[in-house]
C-alpha cells in the first residue's frame, strides 16, 4: 500500500508538488499522469526516499518514507 498525505515539495519560490493526497492500496493498478512540469518525478523520488517532502507525509507498507527510507 502505498499513502501519500498533503505532501508538498518547494524548491525555493517553485512549489513542485502542491498539497497531494492519495492512496493506492495493494493489488491497484495505478498510473501517475500529467504534463511535463507536473511533480511527477519529484513525488516518486519523495516516495524512494530521494528527496525529503516540505510538508506532509507518506507511507510505504505502513512504513514513514521519511523516518525509514526505501533507499
Amino acid at each position: 500500500m502505498i499513502k501519500i498525505e498533503n505532501v508538498t515539495k518547494v524548491y525555493g519560490r517553485t512549489v513542485a508538488v502542491d498539497n497531494l493526497s492519495l492512496e493506492v492500496r495493494a493489488g491497484e493498478v495505478f498510473g501517475l499522469l500529467g504534463p511535463n512540469g507536473a511533480g511527477k518525478t519529484t513525488t516518486m523520488k519523495m516516495l524512494a526516499g530521494l528527496l525529503i517532502p516540505t510538508s506532509g507525509q507518506m507511507f510505504v507498507d505502513g512504513h514513514d518514507v521519511q523516518a525509514d527510507p526505501l533507499g
